[in-house]
């Protein structure tokens, strides 16, 4: 108990992701469960749930990953749809806050808007949207938008898509009462009446995914993100890093009328855990060369150089040639930046840090990218860990942290039984849920409605 006029410990959010694909988690390991199952999900919730996490976020996925005109065998096979599943598991769990990944290039607003809100209505009150915006050439031929659209667009339509949902969302008065709605603006026109009713949270949470250094994510998650899941994995970087970060996204608020409180900072972060220090980085490096295996090191080599190198042996040296400015970049299959990825404009300069690696290492082409691809965030003992989290989050580094498993579903269980178990004795998290809905878990005020 908190003596009276002491001052509160700043307690930690904690949430899990589970990715469409991508390079932090292993699916072809033997412990990987199946990606389209329900018991696969139903053991992640649960296992998030018991450790007392915020919520459980899922991905969307909205085509298979392909290179050269090919589905690649370095995903999951299938990619089930978010809010359904999330729709299954509110009724097998009670508190866990439920999360959908929901793109607003693909989507339109009345449809989503209804959909989050019915979730939201399910699970009473716990729903959240992850929303993304997607410039992607290969997924917009699905949705008869061929080509690649500006990515400078599909953040403004983002930012349009947002505000409409919310609009349709407060259609309804608190009391219950429908009234009509009319939005007319650049990507959007509608009207009409919203068929579902204000929802136990009043909006679902909003989480607004982006590049920790990314000036658009950060502006756009000032202005309308309840959670701003910042950064990939390995880029939370020093506590120092962190509050740079944490303060530059909130000072922004105020520009938009909003508080520090009404946003928290949650970068996703990946973890290998030991009995030992030295056992932990035993594990951290298997679960990367888990992660890098020669199909996706040949991957993320041609991501650099631009060109087919399918010839080449992952287990031999970089190659001779230099990388070709103008070529064209194997697609990501995650929506996701893979392992050695960077702009066509930068191909030169990482191909010749990546031989300076290699050189001074004595490194083949597979050692190269798991060296000089992104590190887990946090490696060492339960206790290490512990600390680590705890010191950022006191430090004003981040209000939480998104945790990527490498192993679903199972890949949360060491983490919740015996790293939560510290935060909690240091008074870093929180021993039992205090409210019902995710705003609640999250210390976030009920919005204002704007009828």
């Amino acid at each position: 108990m908190t003596a009276p006029g002491a001052r509160q410990r700043k307690q930690m959010h904690l949430a899990v992701h589970v990715p469409a694909a991508g390079s932090t988690t292993v699916w072809a390991h033997p412990r990987s469960g199946s990606r389209t199952g329900f018991p696969s999900f139903q053991h992640l919730a649960a296992t998030a749930e018991r450790g007392l996490f915020d919520f459980l976020l899922l991905a969307e996925g909205l085509r298979l990953p392909e290179h050269k005109g090919r589905i690649h065998d370095l995903d999951a096979v299938g990619r089930p749809e978010p809010i359904t599943v999330l729709s299954a598991l509110a009724a097998v769990t009670e508190r866990i806050g439920l999360a959908a990944t929901a793109d607003t290039s693909f989507h339109e607003p009345y449809e989503l808007a209804r959909r989050l809100a019915s979730l939201d209505h399910l699970s009473g009150g716990r729903a959240g949207w992850h929303v993304t915006a997607s410039s992607d050439a290969l997924t917009g031929e699905n949705f008869r938008r061929g080509g690649r659209p500006d990515r400078s667009r599909c953040f403004a339509r983002a930012a349009e898509f947002v505000a409409t949902a919310r609009e349709l969302w407060d259609s309804w008065t608190p009391g219950g009462v429908p009234r009509p709605f009319a939005h007319h603006g650049p990507h959007f026109s509608v009207s009409g009446t919203f068929d579902v009713a204000r929802s136990p949270q009043g909006h679902p949470v909003v989480i607004q995914a982006g590049d920790a250094d990314g000036e658009a994510e950060r502006e756009s998650a000032a202005s309308s993100a309840d959670v701003f899941f910042a950064g990939r994995p390995g880029t939370t970087g020093t506590p120092e890093a962190g509050q740079a970060l944490s303060a530059d996204v909130k000072r922004r608020l105020a520009a938009y009328g909003r508080r520090p409180g009404e946003l928290k900072v949650m970068p996703g972060v990946t973890f290998a855990l030991g009995d030992t220090d030295a056992e932990a980085q035993e594990n951290a490096a298997e679960i990367r060369k888990q992660q890098v295996s020669p199909q996706r090191a040949l991957f993320a080599l041609e991501r650099v150089w631009g060109r087919d190198l399918s010839g080449y042996d992952p287990d031999g040296p970089l190659p001779g040639i230099d990388p070709d400015p103008a070529g064209e970049a194997a697609p990501d299959p995650a929506g996701e930046a893979a392992p050695g990825w960077s702009p066509i404009a930068d191909r030169l300069a990482v191909a010749a840090r990546w031989r300076a690696v290699a050189e001074a290492k004595g490194l083949s082409i597979r050692q190269t990218v798991i060296e000089t691809t992104g590190r887990q965030s946090f490696i060492g003992t339960p206790a290490s860990v512990a600390a680590q989290m705890d010191e950022f989050v006191t430090a004003g580094a981040a209000d939480g942290f998104v945790l990527l498993p490498h192993l679903i579903p199972g890949g949360l269980d060491e983490f919740v039984d015996r790293v939560v178990p510290l935060l909690q004795e240091r008074g870093a998290f929180r021993t039992e849920y205090a409210g019902a809905t995710l705003r609640e878990h999250l210390g976030l005020p009920l919005p204002v409605w704007k009828g």
